[in-house]
C-alpha cells in the first residue's frame, strides 16, 4: 500500500472522523455518525482504497 492521502486531506479526514464519532457518541446524529471511523482510519494510515482504485493521489510530489 503506497500512501495516497496528503497532509491537508489527512487532517480534514481525521477531524471529520472525530467530529462524526463524537456526535454519534453523544446521540446527536444517531448510528450513522459511527461511519466517521472510515475517514478517521484512512486519514490515520494515509491510504484510501477508492483513491487507489480511481488513481487519485493527494500526496505531495517528491522532487528528484
Amino acid at each position: 500500500m503506497k500512501a495516497n492521502v496528503g497532509g491537508v486531506d489527512r487532517t480534514l479526514r481525521i477531524v471529520a472522523g472525530l467530529v462524526l464519532i463524537g456526535l454519534a457518541a453523544t446521540g446527536t446524529v444517531g448510528i450513522w455518525g459511527w461511519l466517521g471511523i472510515v475517514p478517521l482510519a484512512t486519514g490515520a494510515i494515509g491510504w484510501c482504497p477508492p483513491y487507489a482504485i480511481l488513481g487519485f493521489n493527494t500526496c505531495a510530489m517528491k522532487k528528484d
